[in-house]
C-alpha cells in the first residue's frame, strides 16, 4: 500500500491508498523536531485503534517545510523498509509542464494540486488552496502550471489582527448573519468572512480576464464550503485534492520505471 504525506506549514496529513482507494487519513500539526520514531508511535497508534491493516510498501512526500522531509524519509527507510519518492526531488518526475520565469521556485503543493486538477477537471483552471497561505494556481488548457497568486491566510490573517491590535480578541471565521457587526467579534468576523469572499472573487476574475478565456474555479481546505454557503464562489470543492495528485504522481513515476 502507498502511504502519502501532505506537510504543510500548519499540518501535516497521512493518507493511505490501498490501490482502489484512501482507506484513512490522519491529521497533525507540523513539527520539525518530531523524529521518525515519534510519527512511527504516532501513525501505528492511530491504525490500531481505527483497526487499519495496512502493510505499507512505498511512501510519497510533499512538503512545503524542508526541514521535516528528513525525518520522513528516515521513517519510510526504517519502517517501512522503502525509499520515499520526494516531490521536487530530481528522482521524482511530475507529469506537467512549469512555465514560469526561469529559475523561479515553485511549491511542491501546488504542482501536486495542478496534477490532480488537470485530471479530475480538465485544464483552464484557477485551483484556490486555503492553507496557512490562500493559494491560487493557473493550470493552461493542457494542463501546464503557469503561475499563480499568493495571499495571506484567513487563519494568518485573524492572528495578525489580534496580535497587532491590543484590543481585538482572538476570534474563529464564521458566516456573520449581518454584514454590519454590532461588537468586535462580528465586525472582525463580517470583515474576515466578506474580505475573503471579495478577494477570491476579484482575484480569479482578474485571472480568467488576463487568460482571455473561461475558466473553472476549484476550491480546497476547509474554508471552501464555508464561502460557498455565502455565495456561489467556486464550482468544485475538492477536499483530498492533494492526495489524489500524490497518488497520480507515484503511480507516474512507477510507470516510467516499469517503461
Amino acid at each position: 500500500m502507498l502511504l502519502a504525506i501532505d506537510c504543510g506549514n500548519t499540518n501535516t496529513v497521512f493518507s493511505i491508498w490501498n490501490g482502489d482507494e484512501f482507506i484513512a487519513t490522519w491529521r497533525t500539526a507540523t513539527e520539525h523536531q518530531r523524529t521518525a520514531d515519534q510519527y512511527y508511535v504516532w501513525l501505528l497508534s492511530l491504525m490500531n485503534l481505527n483497526k487499519v491493516n495496512a502493510e505499507i510498501r512505498n511512501v510519497i512526500i510533499s512538503s512545503t517545510v524542508p526541514r521535516v522531509v528528513f525525518n520522513l524519509r528516515v521513517l519510510a527507510d526504517r519502517y517501512f523498509g522503502t525509499r520515499a519518492m520526494v516531490v521536487g526531488k530530481s528522482d521524482c518526475d511530475i507529469p506537467l509542464d512549469v512555465r514560469v520565469d526561469s529559475g523561479a521556485g515553485v511549491g511542491s503543493d501546488r504542482l501536486v494540486n495542478t496534477v490532480a486538477g488537470y485530471d479530475l477537471f480538465g485544464g483552464n483552471l484557477i485551483i484556490v488552496d486555503f492553507g496557512t497561505a490562500t493559494t491560487f494556481d493557473v493550470v493552461d488548457h493542457d494542463g501546464a502550471y503557469i503561475g499563480g497568486v499568493i495571499a495571506p491566510g484567513v487563519n494568518l490573517s485573524l492572528e495578525a489582527l489580534h496580535q497587532e491590535a491590543a484590543a481585538l480578541p482572538h476570534v474563529d471565521i464564521a458566516r456573520p448573519e449581518k454584514v454590519i457587526g454590532t461588537n468586535t467579534v462580528m465586525c472582525m468576523q463580517s470583515g474576515v468572512f466578506w474580505g475573503y469572499i471579495g478577494l477570491v472573487k476579484e482575484i480569479c476574475q482578474r485571472i480568467i480576464t488576463e487568460h482571455g478565456s473561461e475558466m473553472r474555479i476549484i476550491s480546497t481546505g476547509g474554508l471552501g464550503p464555508l464561502l460557498q454557503s455565502a455565495e456561489k464562489v467556486f464550482d468544485e470543492w475538492k477536499d483530498d485534492l492533494t492526495m489524489h495528485g500524490l497518488r497520480l504522481i507515484f503511480e507516474h513515476n512507477e510507470n516510467l520505471e516499469i517503461k
